[in-house]
């Protein structure tokens, strides 16, 4: 009769180490998920080895458990390979310098070109807050601005001759960005509806509400997301249309130092993330068209 070594593990878990049964039930958890696993690849869990662990990881990621709940299960698998180490079952452990799937980076998610076009399509263009609406959702994606700095933006920001946007970013740094053609066509068209808003009220603030106020985050966070839906994009935030701009001008052969620049970045690389997005939908293109991928 073949040994059961999770549940030798186990036992000496609770004999040798105390551990509670709350904690036991939590590694048992763990060890079936491995076990599973090791059995779709016509393995046993003991005799699985880096790589295998390694993919079993990222399945665990792509199914959606959160990299907390993965950092865990790696736990539990390092800890029944050692015992088995020790004991002499194994002469490798599979986990030895496994990376912490805690410091894994989420890559960020992105519109396609063909979503960004339906979603700044879907402002009504014939009242004044719909090329409001248009114009604000044009500079977004024309520049990759955070939302308070858009919606921080004075209409002496603005440079329309020379087509650039002058910018308040973290840190208090300010920075130029390119506001191209169809922002500064749709924000010059805004410009001469923006008296009806603003009415009486002083305000400097570029990008301004129904009642004449400056427009809110939490206020423009609403309308992005409510054009989302009627483009039939889905959930739809600021953020997003940031990581669509950087994506996009890298698949299309724009320089990371430039990017880098244009999203007020201080590090390079936090914007290299986006060189792991674009690499991705290459490898998933590749994939999909070519006859021996």
């Amino acid at each position: 009769m073949p040994r059961n070594f999770e549940s030798e593990f186990l036992n000496f878990l609770r004999v040798e180490k105390g551990l509670s049964s709350n904690t036991l039930v939590a590694y048992r958890s763990d060890l079936d998920k491995l076990k599973r696993y090791a059995s779709s690849l016509g393995k046993e869990i003991q005799s699985l080895d880096r790589d295998d662990v390694r993919a079993f990881l990222k399945r665990l990621h792509v199914s959606g458990l959160d990299p907390r709940s993965i950092a865990r299960v790696l736990v539990t698998a390092r800890s029944f390979y050692r015992f088995l180490l020790l004991d002499g079952h194994l002469k490798r452990d599979p986990t030895a310098n496994l990376e912490s799937p805690k410091t894994w980076q989420s890559l960020p998610k992105f519109l396609l070109p063909e979503e960004v076009e339906r979603l700044l399509e879907s402002p009504d263009i014939s009242t004044s807050l719909g090329v409001r609406d248009k114009a604000m959702l044009e500079v977004l994606y024309a520049t990759g601005l955070r939302v308070t700095e858009l919606v921080s933006l004075k209409q002496t920001d603005l440079n329309m001759e020379t087509g650039f946007l002058l910018t308040l970013g973290k840190g208090s740094k300010e920075r130029l960005v390119p506001l191209g053609k169809k922002a500064i066509q749709w924000t010059t068209s805004y410009l001469s509806v923006r008296p009806s808003l603003v009415g009486s009220n002083k305000t400097s603030a570029l990008f301004v509400t129904s009642r004449g106020t400056p427009m809110s985050r939490q206020a423009f966070w609403k309308l992005i997301s409510e054009y989302g839906k009627k483009a039939g994009v889905g959930h739809v935030t600021p953020h997003l249309l940031r990581h669509s701009f950087a994506t996009h001008l890298l698949e299309n052969g724009a320089d990371l130092r430039s990017v880098q620049l244009m999203l007020g970045h201080s590090d390079v690389g936090t914007t290299q993330i986006y060189t792991h997005v674009t690499n991705e939908r290459l490898r998933e293109v590749y994939k999909k068209y070519h006859p021996r991928a």
